[in-house]
């Protein structure tokens, strides 16, 4: 999946009659409750994944999983997994091949769910995804993946945040979430979100923080030798709260603000002004609803 197209169909079918909703500047939620690791045996991860999955949303939170030692005990403190629709084969971002290691029938109860972008859902990932969330600790969607999570109706009232070029989409779709600008991950409860790509890397650190504490998370990532700091600071991505403006011979599409080549991108005109896009999806989009884009 290149970078245009991660945001290709993260909102398909869901922005019919959708309305633009208050967006936050900053992350407000409170403090997430600790969590309890059992007394014996490994913390269930489960990754949903399918066809289009972005490699580094679901490899970058399993590397710290799997890095993660329980406390006095030298043993592993997670055990992965991966969870389809069926266990077929599915291509990944870049072609990359997996064989899932469960359906949804015979997938173990997880404590742990992680959701990364991915192509459209089906019916069952959807129910599947709202069946585990009642009884996990944790079910954390990371850059488009909360379109998913949002699709399921668990984030409704709630805050959470996406991928900053998709900011525009998601308010569109799901008007009874509260979007978080500047959000490296929101907590609510037993659900989170990060932001793009490399953010789930620190939301899943902060579940390991939850989970045995800051000295075991700041061992994994010393082990892992990542410098990133953003587990210790959900606000850590406060550069992406500011939308970003058109500069003159660099114009932005207005559906994911991404900068695009003028000389080759679709094209619509609109009251008189000319727009450019990204990808023909985000040209129709705009088409179905223009006001609703330049508000």
């Amino acid at each position: 999946m290149k970078r245009r197209d991660l945001l290709k169909g993260a909102a398909a079918g869901v922005l019919a009659g959708a309305s633009l909703q208050r967006v936050e500047a900053a992350p407000r939620t409170a403090a997430a409750a600790v969590l309890k690791p059992p007394a014996e045996g490994a913390i269930p991860v489960a990754f949903l994944i399918s066809d289009g999955a972005v490699v580094i949303d679901f490899t970058g939170p399993w590397e710290v999983f799997q890095d993660v030692e329980a406390p006095g005990q030298m043993r592993s403190a997670f055990s992965l997994y991966t969870v389809s629709e069926s266990t077929r084969p599915i291509r990944a971002s870049g072609g990359l091949r997996i064989t899932p290691d469960y359906d949804f029938a015979s997938a173990p109860p997880p404590k742990v769910v992680v959701i990364p972008a991915q192509h459209g859902p089906s019916a069952a990932a959807l129910d599947w995804v709202r069946s585990t969330a009642r009884r996990a600790d944790v079910t954390m969607s990371v850059c488009t993946g909360a379109f998913l999570l949002a699709r399921t109706g668990l984030l409704a009232g709630k805050s959470a945040t996406t991928h900053h070029n998709a900011f525009k989409e998601f308010a569109m779709a799901f008007p009874d979430v509260k979007l978080q600008r500047g959000a490296r991950f929101v907590e609510e409860g037993n659900l989170a979100s990060a932001g793009g790509l490399s953010s789930g890397i620190d939301l899943a650190l902060r579940v390991v923080e939850r989970y045995y504490g800051r000295e075991a998370a700041r061992k994994t990532a010393f082990y892992m030798e990542y410098q990133g700091e953003g587990w210790m600071n959900p606000a850590s991505n406060a550069i992406y709260a500011t939308a970003p403006v058109a500069a003159a011979g660099h114009p932005l599409c207005p559906v994911c603000q991404m900068e695009v080549d003028a000389a080759t991108a679709p094209r619509s005109t609109y009251k008189g002004k000319s727009y450019s896009f990204c990808s023909a999806e985000h040209k129709q989009l705009f088409d179905s609803a223009p006001d609703k884009f330049l508000e």
